[in-house]
């Protein structure tokens, strides 16, 4: 059941939460994506069937929560996620990141350590608003999200375009976390399709190699896509979620 968990008087997120045995999972998905996706309720019933404590929720200006999408910008979903932690679970979690929820969750460890139990990235696009949209935009591209303060990009997901805004870029430049160190005390296994469109194989290999973990893992699904949700790239996040959990 959907539930709202209000973060200010303007900004409220929606959530589900399954009660369950620690530590919890909590989903934390992808750039204008939202808590009905396929890998969000693919766990969500796996963390049912194994009694797991699970939490999915949507960012402000995604899915059913508060807010426009070209209003948000990193540190505000970083900020939500954080909220939402620290309001809807107890105890050390095992976070889930999805594409930008891979950013996001390394954000919210750089944030509260204590918090994070582990820490599976699927798709993991951390400083994506600099390494993907600034660094392919054209310098006319570039002009016109200066001077008009955004810019339009076609979707290969839906009709409605991506409309990228100037916020976006200098809010993302205040929250990198691959030009300083990235210390993550707990187990994590990154999880890569070679065929991704969105997000290339050395973006993989540059967090593995500039990430400071105990227990490090990178697993390379040759041919899987962007979506990485074909039955066997399901069963791959459940079996990292277990991974991390039992080290």
């Amino acid at each position: 059941m959907t539930e709202y968990l209000e973060i200010s008087q303007d900004r409220r997120i929606a959530y589900e939460r399954q009660e369950g045995a620690g530590p919890g999972i909590v989903f934390l998905g992808g750039f204008k994506s939202d808590m009905r996706g396929s890998k969000a309720e693919y766990l969500a019933g796996w963390a049912a069937q194994a009694g797991r404590a699970f939490l999915r929720f949507d960012y402000t200006g995604h899915g059913e929560s508060s807010g426009r999408f070209e209003d948000g910008a990193i540190g505000d979903w970083a900020g939500d996620a954080i909220a939402a932690i620290r309001a809807l679970t107890d105890g050390p979690q095992i976070l889930v990141g999805s594409s930008m929820g891979g950013w996001i969750s390394l954000l919210v460890a750089r944030e509260m350590p204590e918090r994070v139990a582990g820490l599976v990235g699927i798709a993991a696009a951390p400083d994506f608003t600099e390494n993907g949209f600034w660094a392919g935009f054209s310098e006319a591209d570039r002009a016109v999200l200066m001077e008009e303060g955004r810019i339009e990009l076609p979707s290969e997901y839906d009709d409605s375009p991506y409309v990228i805004t100037r916020r976006l870029i200098e809010d993302g430049r205040e929250h990198l976390v691959l030009d300083r160190p990235l210390p993550l005390p707990f187990p994590v296994r990154l999880l890569q399709g070679t065929a991704d469109a969105s997000v290339p194989v050395d973006w993989a290999m540059r967090l593995l190699d500039h990430a400071d973990s105990p227990d490090l893992r990178l697993t390379l699904v040759k041919g899987a896509d962007h979506r990485f949700s074909s039955p066997e790239c399901l069963d791959l996040i459940a079996g990292a979620i277990d991974e991390v959990t039992h080290g």
